[in-house]
């Protein structure tokens, strides 16, 4: 089981991350909570990780805090949630958030994640209770300073970002329309979730 990824950043294409860690590229799928987070290409970065092993594939996803991966494990644990599902939900809300839609019992909010519907929010907010305040706070696992990177196309990079997390092309390109036209690309995703999270 791989548990932990120390190495340098190669490539930020959202939702999925490359760290060479001597010599091998791990690809990692990681939330948009921690997308936000990651330090510049070329600079060293550490994650903890889960390995999700199909017949079909081995996939790692990478987080940059205990917290973000152990809300992420939790998420696995409820039927109907998948890994791809458990990533859209972190990249909707921050783990405060979800412990806080979980707290309160607001299905209004995890219903505007995609791919969630009423009756699975409604499991999850409940499945989930008493689960989530036990994780511990947001410590980070790297070092880095935080700074958004210079992208090679940053319109492309956010919308590649918002269909990987569910949302189709028409409601990622709707969302879009309203980013101010020098944004970057954690900027952006972040802008245009919140848009799409008021539809």
């Amino acid at each position: 089981m791989i548990g932990r990824i120390a190495g340098t950043l190669l490539e930020k294409n959202p939702p999925q991350i490359v760290v060479d860690v001597g010599g091998l590229g791990y690809e990692l799928d990681v939330p948009m909570s921690t997308f936000y987070n990651l330090p510049n290409l070329g600079e060293k970065v550490a994650l903890v990780t889960h390995l999700v092993v199909r017949e079909d594939a081995h996939l790692l996803f990478g987080f940059l805090t205990e917290a973000e991966r152990a809300a992420f494990r939790q998420l696995l644990k409820i039927s109907g949630i998948g890994a791809r599902t458990a990533l859209a939900v972190l990249s909707g809300l921050s783990v405060a958030e979800l412990a806080q839609a979980v707290a309160l019992q607001e299905t209004g909010r995890i219903v505007k994640i995609p791919g969630i519907g009423k009756k699975t929010a409604e499991r999850l907010l409940l499945e989930l209770k008493g689960k989530l305040p036990a994780i511990g706070g947001a410590t980070k696992v790297g070092a880095g300073e935080t700074a958004p990177v210079a992208p090679h196309d940053v319109a492309s990079d956010i919308l590649n970002a918002l269909i990987a997390l569910g949302y189709n092309e028409r409601e990622a390109l709707g969302a879009m329309q309203n980013l101010a036209p020098d944004v970057g690309v954690a900027e952006g995703i972040r802008a245009a979730l919140r848009l799409l999270g008021k539809g």
